[in-house]
C-alpha cells in the first residue's frame, strides 16, 4: 500500500504540472469505490485547480471556481493498495482498470488507475475538510519530537500499533515503522509507555531521517506503485527488514524474522531489538 513517501512523490509530480489548470469534464469507469461518484461529475467541471497536498496518505486538490459566492470545495483521493495517478495526453492509450478520467484545459488528463479498487475518491465540500481530515493524528514529518514523545508515551499500546494508528500519526504504514522500529533497535511489541526517553528520540530521529530518504527516492515499489510520471521508486533497494524473513540482519548477521502485530505482519531483528519481559 502506498505510505508516506510514495503519496509525498505523487503529491510533488502533480503539484508541477496541474496548479491553474482548469478541469472541463469527468468521465468515469466503475464507481463502487467512489463517494457519490454524481458529485464528482455534477461538481468539478469548470474548477481550476489552486494546488496538490498531501494530508497523510490522501491526496487533497484545493478547487477554485469562477464564482466568488460559491462554497469552497476539494477533491479527495486516496491511492488504497494499487491506486496511480498521472497525467497522460487526452489521447494516449488507456491502461486496464482505468476508473476516473478528469479532463483538463491543455489537452491532456488526469487519470486514475486501481486493479483492485480499494482507494476512494471524493468532493468535499466547505466545512467537511476538518470532519474528515481534522480526526487524523499529527504528520511525522511536522511534528516535534516532543509530540512525538507525549502521543507515543501516553498510550499502553504496542509501538508498532501506535505507529500505525492513523489518529496517533497520520502516514506511517507497514513498511516505514519497521524500518524505523529496526534502525532505532525497538522491538515492535514493546509498549509506547515502556520506551525511555531516549529511545523516543532515537524512534523519532529514525522515522524521519527513513520517511526523508524515502521521499527522496520516489518511495518503495513492492508490487504497482509508480510515481506521477509512471516510474518506480528506489527505495525498496535499501529495506533492511521489511519482507526480509530468513535473510541476515545488516547489522549482526543474526536472521529476520517475522511476527503478526496488530493484524499486520512484522520484521524485526531478534538480537537487535530485544522483546519485551
Amino acid at each position: 500500500m502506498p505510505e508516506l513517501p510514495e503519496v509525498e512523490t505523487v503529491v510533488r509530480g502533480l503539484q508541477r504540472v496541474l496548479p491553474g489548470r482548469r478541469i472541463l469534464g469527468v468521465r468515469l469507469g466503475k464507481t463502487d469505490f467512489i463517494d457519490d461518484p454524481a458529485s464528482l461529475e455534477r461538481d468539478l467541471p469548470g474548477k481550476t485547480i489552486m494546488q496538490v497536498r498531501r494530508h497523510g496518505k490522501f491526496l487533497v486538490f484545493d478547487l477554485q471556481s469562477g464564482n466568488q459566492s460559491e462554497p469552497a470545495k476539494a477533491l479527495l483521493i486516496h491511492l488504497g493498495m494499487t491506486g496511480r495517478l498521472a497525467t497522460t495526453p487526452s489521447d494516449a492509450p488507456i491502461l486496464p482498470h482505468t476508473h476516473a478520467f478528469f479532463a483538463l484545459d491543455n489537452e491532456r488528463e488526469l487519470r486514475y488507475t486501481d486493479i483492485r479498487r480499494f482507494g476512494q475518491i471524493r468532493v468535499l465540500l466547505n466545512g467537511q475538510h476538518v470532519a474528515t481530515l481534522g480526526k487524523l493524528g499529527l504528520d511525522p514529518l511536522e511534528m516535534s519530537e516532543p509530540e512525538f514523545a507525549e502521543r507515543i508515551s501516553g498510550h499502553r499500546a504496542m509501538i508498532k500499533a501506535l505507529l500505525l494508528d492513523q489518529t496517533v500519526l497520520r502516514g506511517m504504514g507497514n513498511i516505514y515503522t519497521d524500518e524505523s522500529l529496526w534502525r532505532a533497535r525497538i522491538h515492535p511489541r514493546r509498549l509506547g509507555s515502556n520506551l525511555k526517553p531516549k529511545e523516543l528520540k532515537g524512534l523519532f530521529r529514525a522515522a524521519q531521517d527513513i520517511l526523508n530518504e524515502a521521499i527522496r527516492l520516489g518511495g518503495s515499489s513492492i508490487s504497482d506503485y509508480v510515481d506521477a510520471n509512471g516510474q518506480p521508486g528506489e527505495f525498496q533497494l535499501r529495506h533492511r527488514v521489511y519482507q526480509r524473513e530468513g535473510m541476515k540482519c545488516f547489522r549482526c548477521k543474526t536472521k529476520i524474522r517475522r511476527i503478526v502485530v496488530a493484524g499486520r505482519s512484522s520484521y524485526f531483528c531478534p538480537h537487535c531489538q530485544r522483546a519485551p519481559r
